[in-house]
């Protein structure tokens, strides 16, 4: 598909065929090479072709193929006559990823870092199928799906400081238990306060670099410093409100007379019933998550508690944010100059609004929303800021990792006869793992360079980089 250059950092998609809008990439031309065959390519015009679609079908530099919309993706359709697509969220609804950081120094952890990350191992279950020690009741599993972190803190999982520095709060307030299915309430039930297994981690790092001294000073990062990201999302219980949903819709498009250029493309008009059930759903889903992260969260401070025997005042252990990059929210954007209620889908996209934005709470209102954005276990994640660029060109979004450029099947052969964690042990980086594949799978080499994801972002203007982490110990699930 022929790309036209606009800048060293986008790229248009011409409108042609049953495209109702044209397509936008974010890339350099180092990250375009061979895209230009790539299926993502072919799925961001796809996108482009779905009724009430705004503006343009987007692509973030981490794009890679996805289900129906490329991950990497972003897509506003208008909330009274677009439509609304499981494909546009993901399986894993409400992935994201919650940074958090400490008072303690990289020199001080060091030694007792084998420690450490054994402590976190054993505490935090990972793996497929991974349940927890929380054993959920029906009824308290759904006040999980209506309130979200917001439950896991009544519950003494945590603090009221991490739900303001969390996106939404940690709830969206659309959330009805009565939508999901039964097969997805028994595959939650018992999944809570769990890593989950493919691409979700825990990382113990250090902020390498500062970039932007005054917003990292009002996030609370200094050079040296000791952090916590971790990434996950809505384990069995997400995976199955999906596919529920996917199933209904593929019949839905076929009553309504769509005609869809994939069938992965499933979806219903949003104001109809089925579209408006599947938000409710989806909500639930996303709740579920970011309990599950503050859960993982609180499991964390306590084993740095245990090893380091240290009071919670000298840990300082303090959340800086909570986003995610799996979900579809209703958001208002200026659209022609006016104000416009859209339904946003981010797949594999990180919100990134602007200073002054009235969903961010009180400490980041002058400074924007922190971006957080991981890379692979062996290089680096990135610590931004959301632009006013990003609300006008972007809906108020941005890139969510490094993306693959290997599917796991051929990162799994290229890996043989390679000792992953021997090499990333020789950069002084720890590494705890379940299933038997899983470092061959995750393995550096198989995701873009994460450096070059972040300076077309940051070169587009769409966010801007304030910190650089390193990663000194991973947990893979």
């Amino acid at each position: 598909m022929e790309l036209r250059k606009i800048d060293d950092f986008r790229w248009e998609l011409p409108q042609s065929g049953n495209m109702r809008v044209p397509g936008m990439v974010y890339a350099s031309h180092k990250l375009l090479k061979g895209m230009e065959q790539d299926e993502a390519l072919k799925q961001v015009a796809n996108v482009a072709t779905l009724p009430g679609i705004v503006k343009a079908s987007l692509a973030m530099p981490d794009m890679h193929w996805g289900y129906g919309f490329p991950i990497g993706g972003v897509a506003a359709f208008d909330w009274e006559t677009g439509v609304i697509s499981p494909g546009g969220v993901g399986y894993d609804i409400n992935c994201g990823v919650r940074l958090a950081a400490t008072q303690l120094t990289a020199p001080e952890i060091r030694p007792r870092l084998e420690d450490l990350i054994n402590a976190l191992y054993q505490s935090i279950p990972s793996g497929v199928g991974s349940t927890g020690q929380i054993k959920l009741s029906p009824s308290d599993e759904k006040s999980v799906l209506r309130h979200g972190s917001q439950w896991a803190v009544s519950r003494g999982f945590g603090e009221d400081a991490d739900l303001a520095r969390t996106e939404d709060n940690g709830c969206m307030a659309e959330a009805d238990a009565e939508a999901v299915s039964p097969r997805a309430l028994e595959r939650g039930r018992n999944q809570l306060g769990t890593l989950g297994s493919g691409n979700h981690f825990l990382e113990v790092g250090r902020v390498d670099e500062i970039y932007d001294p005054r917003i990292a000073e009002a996030f609370g990062l200094f050079v040296g410093q000791v952090t916590v990201l971790l990434h996950t999302g809505s384990r069995g219980l997400g995976y199955q409100v999906c596919d529920d949903f996917l199933a209904s819709m593929a019949r839905e498009v076929q009553k309504l007379g769509i005609q869809l250029p994939d069938r992965q493309l499933a979806c219903a008009m949003i104001q109809s019933e089925l579209g408006r059930k599947y938000f409710r759903a989806m909500a639930c889903a996303a709740n579920y998550a970011w309990a599950n992260r503050q859960i993982l969260l609180h499991h964390t401070r306590q084993a740095f508690l245990r090893v380091f025997e240290i009071s919670p005042r000298d840990l300082s252990m303090n959340q800086i944010y909570d986003v995610c990059h799996n979900v579809a929210k209703k958001e208002i954007h200026r659209i022609d100059g006016k104000p416009r209620i859209l339904c946003v889908h981010r797949k594999g996209a990180t919100r990134a609004f602007a200073p002054e934005h009235e969903s961010l709470c009180v400490e980041y209102r002058k400074t924007g929303q922190p971006v957080l954005v991981p890379g692979d276990m062996g290089t680096a994640s990135y610590v931004m800021v959301g632009t006013q660029k990003a609300m006008d060109e972007t809906f108020g979004s941005t890139c969510h990792g490094a993306g693959r450029v290997l599917s796991r099947k051929a990162a799994k052969k290229q890996s043989r006869g390679r000792a992953i964690n021997r090499e990333l042990e020789d950069q002084g980086i720890l590494v705890r793992w379940t299933g038997r594949s899983t470092l061959a799978e995750e393995m550096p080499d198989a995701y873009k360079d994460i450096s070059e994801v972040i300076e077309v972002v940051h070169g587009a203007g769409i966010s801007s980089k304030v910190a650089r982490l390193r990663p000194m110990a991973v947990i893979k699930g």
